[in-house]
């Protein structure tokens, strides 16, 4: 079913279909501004409904990356969907993430941000990186991200080390 935008939230299965929506903080809330905890301290059926629920909270927002902290869990945990709005869905869920081999390239683009709606800023940020993460089932991955997935990876980073991208909290 198509949300207020018209993108079409991709179908999740399995255990990931059993998400609940979730209230997402917003700033000033200072859980946002908290280092999170390694995501290794979850048993397997808590991290499945956690990736589940923040999934679902992301595609409900309107979002296409969304990090634990925002839903008020201290976990080193986010998800990210940098194609479903152009129709080419892809969730990933990123356990105890490390971004790694920035590109020297850079770029400058608009980002926001569902804690801190209605305020983009322009970031600076490496056009590539490497991301190395677990997955679901334990299994240690790692992805090279250009474009917009690599930007969105590393605003949810951001998030697990109580980094915003607000340049004036006031």
């Amino acid at each position: 079913m198509p949300d207020r935008a018209g993108w079409v939230r991709p179908d999740l299965t399995g255990d990931l279909a059993r998400g609940r929506v979730q209230r997402v903080l917003l700033w000033p809330d200072p859980v946002l501004l908290t280092r999170c905890d390694p995501a290794g301290y979850l048993t397997g059926p808590e991290l499945r409904q956690l990736a589940a629920d923040l999934l679902v909270t992301m595609y409900e927002a309107g979002g296409r990356g969304l990090a634990a902290p925002q839903i008020g869990v201290l976990r080193r945990v986010f998800v990210m969907d940098a194609g479903w709005k152009d129709g080419r869905p892809a969730p990933l869920i990123a356990a105890d993430p490390e971004i790694t081999a920035p590109s020297d390239a850079r770029d400058t683009a608009s980002e926001t941000c569902l804690s801190i709606p209605g305020r983009p800023v322009d970031m600076d940020r490496p056009e590539a990186v490497t991301l190395n993460h677990y997955d679901l089932d334990g299994i240690f991955r790692s992805l090279r991200l250009t474009g917009p997935a690599a930007r969105i990876a590393q605003h949810e980073a951001d998030h697990l080390d109580g980094r915003l991208i607000l340049k004036d909290p006031a």
